[in-house]
């Protein structure tokens, strides 16, 4: 049991880590905020967390009930959300920024014209982007309502939580001391690990489904 919470929080961190992108929150919150008080920084970085804690929390306690009222299996769940994250690590492979973990072109101008950018774009969806309440609807769905794996998945989630308002907090700092070059390896670094772990979802859900023979 020791090594499946061990391995549920490890898988928890690295898919977290990829769809959140604490680096890429960083990198646009510091944009966003150039110019801008420490005060004003600090305000917006903890609503910002705050705001999308709540929502990632929200899936993670609904999502398999939502599933069910919509009548989604969990094959078609791990399928599914297995290509979503496949395509979210090749983004990152690749260095290319794409709506499910980032801002589009148009979302970020929008965001320039506004003074409060708490809810958007930090909370959504740079935070709780539809890559994220889709990597937790899928994380909660594969403990299979053993409880001591779903508060593993939730425990993971909240570290990588930390880790991205620790990072909107010190993002100027971040930015000037990884440069951007430091960033996109690690990003693509993880990059990697996302698509395997995402095709072994897919794999997973066909293998559930009864589609293919044992």
């Amino acid at each position: 049991m020791d090594d499946l919470v061990l391995e549920t929080f490890t898988v928890g961190l690295a898919t977290f880590f990829a769809t959140i992108g604490p680096l890429d929150v960083a990198a646009v919150f510091a944009a966003l905020t150039a110019g801008e008080t420490a005060k004003y920084r600090k305000r917006m970085a903890i609503r910002g967390a705050l705001i999308a804690t709540s929502i990632l929390i929200l899936f993670a306690l609904i999502g398999e009930t939502l599933l069910s009222t919509l009548g989604i299996s969990i094959a078609a769940l791990r399928t599914g959300g297995g290509i979503l994250l496949l395509l979210i690590g090749i983004d990152m492979v690749f260095a290319r920024s794409s709506g499910s973990t980032s801002t589009t072109d148009e979302e970020e101008k929008e965001a320039l014209g506004k003074r409060d950018i708490s809810v958007f774009p930090i909370a959504t969806p740079l935070i709780a982007g539809p890559g994220a309440m889709g990597a937790v609807i899928l994380l909660m769905a594969n403990a299979e309502g053993d409880l001591v794996l779903q508060f593993t998945v939730v425990a993971s989630l909240m570290t990588i939580l930390g880790l991205t308002f620790a990072m909107l907090i010190l993002s100027s700092q971040i930015q000037r001391l990884f440069g951007v070059t430091a960033m996109h390896v690690v990003t693509r670094i993880f990059g990697v690990l996302l698509s395997a772990l995402a095709v072994q979802f897919i794999f997973d859900g066909i293998a559930q489904s009864g589609l293919l023979p044992a």
